[in-house]
């Protein structure tokens, strides 16, 4: 006897809250290592037929027969592919292979055939092309600017300065206007307000505008433009990080938001939050508008689903939620879908990129290395299928470790994750005021780049090791008691962070001012080798640095390793220097107890070269 619509609907629901729980709670099995696929990114073709996958961790692009499969064709990349985007006449589909010298793939849309290749700059991705196909843009992260490529001749023909870490990009319908989001802030932490910028560049004059978030926002990873050219949308965070985290709910400390920019006047419209009273949003990525402009849908990589949110809503009809940095956020008082606002689970886990064909839309889904397919005019269940890219990964340790690290279903309230205060594993680069030492003493976030070989753990030492940290972030940061064997997958995705080469190197080696600087960081007149000796460039112990005044109750704090430093500004506890320059300069009477102040300008240019190639 056929069931009728709503105990089908409610069936099929509990079918997908069964399998997303049972991806992310149950022991994963055992065994060599597979071959992750990792989708990060999205395009499809202009009749809607095909689509094109970047698998990261395969490193491969991967086509599809639209709406359902199979895959017909995978092209092995060079590296890891970071994005892609089709010519306006779908006859070209350029890949960024992200490396610290990257290249930009153009291939045959139709064949897979390469037909060039073009160099840019450190970790290119977010590539976004212009309406007349002349010109691509290209994010190059790791070297703050943007590639300006001419696609006729092939080859970059100029560089344009972002702010911090580029990774996306977004081109008004007219051309005329390019915007980036920068992923994170690149303000001193002793001013306001602290916050990333999205950076505006007029395309024809290269001249740049940047547009300030709210106070507290970081972790930018996707931008669009409305179809009508009026507003771009971005996806990010709000930290209420001058609020002691006693708690998570009502966004206390974090939130997961979509501001909105006003093209035409290149400043913030509104900034709109996505999260329910008691059931949170945790960490938004891809973003996208339907063709006609109605809706935008964000996919929520912490909560392994999709937000539709009418687009009329999220230009400042109608907000849901209000921020304020004195008491957090006050949501709407509802959690029930609207005209304006549904959130619809996806079978997956992990989404990341979205395109829109039709009345499709198309997640990738990272972790289950799958791509979802939402029908958007179908109820939210009903309308939920998915094309595999391989086979039904199975996760190891490390790979299940890396998914609970993402997920914010294992936070009360999924409010947040353990990224959303270490994106990539590194740092949010804000001050927060961690009751593990008390309160009153900000201090800036740590990377968590060799936290396991370089205890103890925090700027104060208060934690014996990472292993320690990692069990007390999750009671006291995500306010959640979580078994021991997701304990240790945490420990060994942590474990296996390997630091980024330095964008300050030279084909990989050391420029010849910084080899003068390592000379001088060895020499015992600075003694900057004896707190940061080699390898990991850190003795392991506390030390008093001169900061007491300004940032807290003691005098002795944690040496940090030096490796990955060029990527961690600003600097010392309390993030007052915004550069490594600023810090040497400006602090070198406590430093190396005084020493520096005996260096030259040229010296300390030296010694500057020389810790940012770390």
């Amino acid at each position: 006897m056929k069931r009728p619509p709503s105990e089908r609907w409610a069936c099929r629901l509990f079918c997908v809250l069964l399998l997303g729980a049972a991806i992310a709670s149950a022991n994963p099995v055992r065994g060599e290592n597979p071959r992750y696929m990792g989708p990060c990114a999205l395009a499809v073709s202009n009749d809607g037929k095909t689509g094109y996958v970047a698998n990261a961790d395969a490193r491969q692009i991967a086509w599809i027969n639209l709406p359902a499969g199979p895959i017909v064709r995978q092209i092995e990349m060079p590296a890891e592919p970071s994005g892609l985007v089709l010519s306006p006449d779908g006859s070209k589909l350029f890949v960024t292979c992200a490396a610290p010298r990257s290249t930009v793939l153009v291939l045959d849309a139709a064949t897979g055939q390469t037909l060039s290749a073009i160099p840019a700059g450190h970790t290119a991705m977010g590539p976004a092309i212009a309406p007349d196909g002349k010109r691509l843009y290209v994010c190059n992260r790791f070297h703050n600017d943007v590639s300006v490529i001419d696609t006729a001749a092939g080859a970059e023909v100029a560089r344009i300065k972002a702010v911090r870490e580029p990774v996306a990009a977004a081109i008004t319908p007219d051309g005329k206007t390019l915007f980036v989001a920068n992923h994170l802030p690149n303000d001193r932490l002793d001013t306001y307000p602290v916050g990333a910028v999205v950076t505006a560049i007029d395309t024809q004059s290269h001249e740049t505008t940047a547009i300030r978030l709210p106070h507290g926002s970081h972790s930018l990873r996707a931008i669009c433009t409305s179809p009508d050219g009026k507003y771009v949308y971005a996806t990010h965070l709000v930290s209420n990080f001058e609020l002691v985290p006693t708690h998570v709910e009502f966004g206390w400390m974090n939130m997961n938001v979509v501001s909105v920019l006003d093209v035409q006047e290149k400043k913030l419209a509104n900034t709109l939050g996505l999260d329910g009273s008691f059931t949170a949003a945790g960490n938004p990525w891809g973003v996208t508008c339907t063709a006609d402009g109605k809706f935008l849908c964000v996919a929520h990589a912490g909560t392994h689903e999709v937000s539709v949110v009418e687009a009329a809503a999220a230009a400042g009809r109608l907000v849901h939620m209000y921020m304020s940095a004195s008491v957090g956020v006050l949501p709407d008082d509802s959690e029930q879908p609207t005209s304006q606002r549904r959130r619809i689970p996806l079978p997956g886990k992990g989404p990341r990129a979205v395109t829109v064909a039709g009345s499709k839309l198309y997640v990738a889904e990272y972790f289950s290395d799958t791509v979802a397919v939402v029908d958007l005019q179908a109820p939210a269940v009903d309308g939920v299928e998915q094309i595999a890219l391989g086979p039904q990964p199975l996760l190891t340790d490390r790979r299940w470790g890396e998914l609970l690290f993402n997920d914010a279903t294992i936070c009360r309230q999924h409010w947040q994750s353990c990224a959303s205060c270490h994106p990539d594993g590194r740092t949010d680069v804000l001050n927060w005021d961690l009751m593990n030492d008390g309160v009153g003493n900000t201090k800036n976030t740590k990377s968590l780049l060799l936290a396991f070989e370089t205890p103890p753990s925090m700027a104060e030492g208060v934690r014996t090791g990472a292993a320690e940290s990692v069990r007390a972030g999750l009671n006291n940061i995500l306010f959640a008691d979580r078994p021991e064997t997701e304990c240790e997958a945490l420990d060994a995705y942590i474990q296996s962070l390997e630091p980024v080469s330095s964008p300050y190197l030279v084909d990989g080696r050391l420029s010849a001012a910084a080899e003068r600087g390592k000379a001088l960081f060895t020499d015992a007149r600075t003694g900057c080798g004896r707190c940061h000796p080699a390898p990991l460039y850190t003795d392991l112990k506390l030390h008093d640095v001169g900061s007491r005044d300004k940032y807290g109750w003691t005098d002795r704090f944690d040496t940090p390793t030096l490796v990955e430093v060029w990527r961690t500004a600003p600097y010392l506890h309390g993030g007052q220097y915004p550069t490594v320059r600023e810090l040497l300069v400006e602090g070198k009477h406590g430093l190396g107890g005084g020493r520096l102040e005996k260096l030259t300008d040229q010296e300390i240019a030296d010694l500057v070269e020389f810790v940012l190639s770390l």
